[in-house]
Formats: C-alpha cells, structure tokens, sequence
C-alpha cells in the first residue's frame, strides 16, 4: 500500500471522527446578529442669547431645537431687558412643545423695550419664577463637570458674572462655543475682495470687559467671528422656503423676522449652533487673540487662547440649516400656559 493512500485512508477516519462528533453534541447554534453600534448620544449645551434684537437669536434657537445631536441642558436670557428676553424664550418653546427645556434669567443691563418683544407680550407661562442665569449655570456645571458646551451667542455678561462668582464652576465647563469678533473680516466683507478688518464686532465691545475674562480663564473657546458670518445672508428664495413651510417654528420666524423690521438677516449666531454640531462646517486654527479697548479682536503673540473659523462652508451649512428648519415636525405640547392673558 502506498504512502499516499494510507493518508487519504487517516484524512477519511478523522472526518468521519468529526462528523461522529458533531452527533453526539449536537450542532453549534448559529452566531447572534450583530447588534447595531448605539447612536451617539446628543452632546448637552446650554445656549446664552440676547434674544429680540438682531433676528439671529431666534433663527439659531430654531436649528438648535430642530437637531437630535444637541440636548438643550437650558437657555439663558443676556443682556438688557433680560426678563422680557425670557418670556420670549419661553413663548418660542411653548409653541414648539419644548417647556421641557429649562429657562434662567440673565443679568439685566437695562429695561429697554426691543421690536420682537411684542410676539410674547402676552404670554404667561404657568411655572414658577425662573432661576438666575449664573446660578442655573453653575448647578448644571457642577453637576456635569466637563460635559456641557456653552453656546455663546450674545455679549457675555452673564459668563462674566458667573467667572466672578464661581470661577471653578465656570472651568467645569467643555467648551465654549462663541459668535464673536473679527479677525480680519468687518461687517460688509462678503468673501469676494480681500478682508478689510478687523472690527470691532457687537457681542464683545458691547462688554469689553466680561469679553476680556471669557478670552482669559482658560476653558477651551471656539470663535464664530465676522470671518465665519459675513457671508451667511439668508436671501429672498430661502426666506419664501422657510415663511411658506406653515409649521409652528416657522410661523414664529415669520412674525419675529417682520417685527425685526429689516430686510436680508444675517445668520451670525446660527454658525454657533451648527459648529457645535458639525465642526466640519466651519474649520477653526488656533490664535492668541486679545481684546482692545475699543473691543477689537487682535491675534498677538502668545500662546493660543482661542480656536477660531476663518472659512465658512457657506453652501454646507444652508444645507443643513435649511434641511433641519424645513423638516422639523414640533408641535405645542397639552396647553400649560395661558398665551392671549393680559397684563
């Protein structure tokens, strides 16, 4: 008998072996279907707005509550009228069914009526008084050390006030996401010329000094400035888009947009809201930037204090901002308020 067919008799004997085998403890079950990876959780802000001037606040709170990627921890009112600001907060997430969402009363600078205040003149939510600003964000600082991005889309006295009084709540927090200041944009570069800036830009030289102690304390800063929104006008054809979608956001952005009272807005602080959801929009590198008297941004030597966007994606951010405004279904929730009370 040769070499070879005495191996092909043994290969024979232990497959049979293998198949005697797999009899007598029965067949393996078959392998569990791989369960789908777990979505990425939202990432937790609270967003800071001076809501009622500009048209912007409104429309960045309207991509704000229209993205699943942000948990809306709370909003807080800055600046001026700072209760009335609120109630206005208040009126946009009672329309939209979002009283879920926490509302904290900054610190006022004046008792100055604003054109879109007369949207929630009436309203009269059934809760009880609200926090204070800088107290509700040092309880949700402490209780989420490292976790919660705070978008920044006003002047900053309230983050001012809350670096005074609690400076280790304040660096408890992630990140902080700004619209504010220039590089080397001003306000009527559109990208198409070379810049002609800095400027000094609203939401820092309207505070120099509580800018000055966000530019300075340390927690990481990513900065929104006229570099990243000159260039984001929202014009006529996505205007009739957004006034023509008839849902309860957008009715509100319609009837804010004709109190405002001007014509093309401009989408500063929604960049604010899209760079803490998708960063790809609007790349940041690294400057040392301090702040003038005149409340100028200036990069000076240094080592770098803020991340700054200096090339928007203009046509990657209407996508999406105009995607998620469009197709966002928020509805009142069962009536908890009393909208229509007088005063």
């Amino acid at each position: 008998m040769s070499f070879s067919w005495c191996r092909l008799r043994f290969l024979v004997a232990f497959v049979a072996l293998l198949a005697s085998l797999v009899r007598a403890f029965g067949e393996q079950p078959a392998a569990a279907p791989r369960r789908p990876a777990p979505a990425t959780a939202a990432q937790p802000v609270i967003i800071d707005t001076d809501i009622g001037d500009d048209i912007d606040d409104a429309f960045a709170l309207a991509i704000a509550l229209s993205s699943p990627e942000l948990r809306i921890v709370g909003i807080t009112s800055d600046w001026g009228n700072t209760p009335l600001r609120a109630q206005l907060i208040q009126k946009l997430l009672y329309v939209t069914g979002r009283q879920d969402i926490p509302v904290a009363v900054g610190v006022q600078t004046s008792s100055a009526v604003f054109s879109q205040s007369r949207w929630s003149r009436a309203f009269r939510p059934a809760h009880r008084p609200l926090p204070s600003a800088v107290d509700f964000l040092r309880q949700q600082l402490d209780r989420h050390p490292g976790q919660i991005t705070l978008i920044c889309i006003g002047p900053f006295r309230n983050i001012g006030a809350l670096i005074d009084r609690y400076p280790a709540s304040f660096r408890k927090a992630k990140r902080v996401v700004l619209m504010g200041g220039s590089i080397h944009y001003s306000y009527s570069d559109l990208g198409f010329l070379p810049p002609t800036g800095p400027v000094p830009e609203y939401n820092v030289y309207m505070d120099v000094p509580d800018a000055r102690k966000l530019f300075s304390a340390g927690v990481p800063i990513e900065m929104m400035g006229l570099d990243a929104t000159t260039r984001l006008k929202l014009d006529e054809v996505k205007r009739q888009l957004l006034f023509t979608r008839q849902t309860p956001l957008t009715n509100a952005l319609t009837l804010l947009y004709h109190l405002w009272g001007h014509t093309t807005p401009t989408l500063f602080d929604p960049m604010a809201v899209v760079e803490a959801m998708h960063p790809e929009l609007c790349p940041v590198q690294p400057f040392h930037v301090s702040i003038d008297a005149k409340g100028t941004t200036l990069v000076t030597p240094g080592a770098p204090n803020v991340r700054a966007c200096l090339h928007p994606k203009v046509d990657g951010f209407f996508r999406l901002y105009m995607n998620r405004v469009l197709t966002q279904e928020l509805r009142p929730a069962a009536q908890s308020g009393v909208p229509g009370k007088s005063r």
